[in-house]
């Protein structure tokens, strides 16, 4: 008997529950490509509601002022 395959469970046999999370794992990478699908072709007909280009300076200004707060206190 190897010693790193459990009692009493045979080899290549898994649990009913790691049968389980397996499959919900692939229906919730479904959802998610299905949910990217939609945000892309949303993004594709102008559905978006704040400009790729805002957001960005955005984050630019947020990680500016944040590397500012450090060296100004730090």
């Amino acid at each position: 008997m190897d010693t790193s395959e459990p009692q009493g469970r045979e080899r290549g046999q898994t649990s009913g529950r790691a049968r389980d999370g397996g499959a919900e794992k692939l229906n919730w990478i479904d959802r998610r490509r299905e949910k990217i699908r939609a945000e892309i072709e949303r993004n594709r007909r102008g559905d978006h509601r704040i400009p790729t280009w805002a957001m960005a300076v955005a984050l630019v200004v947020i990680v500016v002022a944040w590397i500012g707060l450090i060296l100004w206190f730090g």
